[in-house]
Parts: structure tokens; C-alpha cells; sequence
């Protein structure tokens, strides 16, 4: 997984690999790009570093 974080004009702008769908652990949805946890990124806010956790999904 390859994810890209940067901030412009006061937002938070996150670009991320899509991938095959694959089944959720619940089985509920199919994800399509995932950090797989809380990711710490080099974006920062008064200093301190932006910490994502993004799933992204379809429902089959």
C-alpha cells in the first residue's frame, strides 16, 4: 500500500494505491485500498505528525 499525504490550502489531501477487492474480515464488504491500521504520515499540524487509518470499501 502506497499512500501519498501532503496539506493544501488547509486540507488534508490523502492519495492512496486502489487494490483487487478483497473480502473484509466481517466478509460484510469488499475493500479496496486500506492502511491496515493507524499510519503515522510526514503531514504535520502544530508540529506533530498526522496519524490516518483509512479503509475504503464496496459493498458486493
Amino acid at each position: 500500500m502506497a499512500m501519498q499525504v501532503e496539506i493544501r490550502d488547509k486540507k488534508l489531501c490523502i492519495e492512496i494505491d486502489l487494490e483487487e477487492p478483497t473480502p473484509s474480515s466481517s466478509g460484510k464488504t469488499l475493500v479496496v485500498a486500506s492502511t491496515r491500521g493507524n499510519t503515522v504520515t510526514t503531514a504535520k499540524v502544530d508540529g506533530k505528525p498526522i496519524i490516518i487509518g483509512l479503509n475504503a470499501y464496496i459493498k458486493p
